[in-house]
């Protein structure tokens, strides 16, 4: 009798989600509306990736009081205070982004340092609304007193250059996760755009970096390396990672950009998670495709008119080429269909957030145009059956598990 109990109490505990889920599903479209943006108060929203420093660095952005203002409330971009509080964004990751070009002329470190400046000046600067975090603990006191956290990640591990101290130098300017590679080859590993494949996946280097990051307590990142380097770092790292803004390869056959369903395999087995990108590109195929040929259609145009697209003349022909045929973009809906992909496949304990806001221009998704707009997404997991805690899960629990977890074998 007593060994068929914990089986009961297991049928019941499905039976009481699926009833709350049902109930959930059951109401109104403003009911439903109304608690996603509870939801997305209530609970820590952790965006694995916002391009703001870089955005104000092209922007000539001075950390002054006289434009402290900028990352406050502006229509500039997609991030300010003013926004993501109404969205319930309460721990963007700040990326500290290091184009490829700085790896051939030795700014990296440079450029990385001068970044986690601004970031720093910024949480110094508003300290009423702003604070730098470097651990999920601060992440929650932070929360709790109603501030937006500023954690760090540093995408491209360029600013390593080849000296294994700077992944220690990094972590105590506050890093917490390194992308170990952007657009091109680098000195830790192979790109997923390049197609050179300098090392077949991680360089001799790069193994030890990794090891490295695992020691001090950075997450790694595999958002961007080609897949021989991911299931390299997969293979050696001891602590879970983040794949901080990419989405499902599903849904874009053959771009090695995203993530396919065996490397999802394998990030369930390594206990990590990944932050899907809201960029149409990386949603929907189809997409860049139509807008492409539509592009070089008005190219065309233009070309048989003896025009270049800068030329005075030219404004009206694409403003009217614009009327007839609008750029297409992914919606919520869509987002919602890569979570739902990563759920059925791994679960729902290895998926999150990682916008990739301020940095992939305009091709947002309708429903997610900036950071004021996470409860429309909140609204559609719940219009799936999603329970309040799988909405938890979503926005920042899976994340938090993983960073914890990096912790633990840091502490080791």
């Amino acid at each position: 009798m007593h060994k068929k109990l914990p089986y009961l109490l297991i049928l019941l505990t499905l039976a009481l989600s699926c009833s709350r889920k049902t109930a959930v599903m059951k109401q109104s479209d403003e009911a439903l509306r109304t608690l996603a943006d509870a939801l997305a108060h209530k609970y820590i929203i952790i965006d694995g990736h916002v391009d703001l420093p870089y955005r104000l660095k092209v922007t000539n952005f001075q950390l002054t009081r006289q434009y402290i203002g900028i990352p406050v409330e502006t229509k500039e971009g997609d991030f300010d205070y003013v926004r993501a509080k109404k969205g319930g964004l309460s721990c963007p990751f700040m990326s500290i982004y290091i184009p490829s070009s700085y790896q051939l002329n030795g700014k990296a470190k440079l450029l990385a340092d001068s970044l986690i400046d601004m970031v720093s000046g910024i949480a110094r600067e508003i300290p009423d609304k702003f604070k730098i975090a470097l651990s999920p603990a601060e992440v929650e006191a932070n929360f709790k007193q109603g501030l937006i956290s500023l954690p760090m990640g540093m995408e491209n591990g360029a600013p390593i250059m080849d000296d294994l101290a700077n992944v220690a130098y990094f972590h105590r300017r506050g890093i917490r996760y390194i992308t170990l590679t952007h657009g091109k080859d680098n000195q830790i590993c192979d790109s997923s755009y390049d197609t050179t494949g300098t090392w077949n996946g991680l360089s001799p280097f790069g193994e030890k970096v990794v090891a490295e990051m695992n020691r001090v307590g950075i997450m790694v990142d595999v958002s961007h390396i080609s897949d021989s380097s991911f299931f390299d770092a997969i293979k050696i790292t001891k602590a879970p990672v983040i794949a901080s803004h990419s989405s499902c390869r599903k849904f874009t056959p053959g771009w090695q950009r995203n993530m396919s369903d065996d490397q999802l395999m394998a990030l369930k087995k390594n206990g990590g998670v990944i932050q899907i990108n809201f960029g149409s590109t990386f949603l929907d195929s189809k997409i860049p495709e139509y807008n492409n040929k539509k592009r070089d259609e008005l190219n065309e145009l233009l070309k048989k008119a003896g025009l270049k697209d800068t030329d005075a003349a030219a404004k009206p022909i694409i403003e009217e080429f614009g009327k007839k045929n609008p750029k297409l973009y992914a919606d919520v809906k869509t987002v919602a269909d890569h979570i739902d992909h990563v759920v059925k496949l791994i679960g729902i304990d290895h998926v999150g957030l990682g916008s990739d806001y301020d940095g992939v221009g305009d091709s947002l998704p309708t429903g997610l145009k900036d950071v004021s707009q996470y409860p429309n997404l909140i609204f559609e997991l719940l219009k799936r059956g999603y329970s309040e805690e799988d909405i938890a899960k979503i926005c920042s629990k899976n994340v938090l598990r993983v960073w914890k977890a990096v912790e633990k074998v840091a502490g080791r």
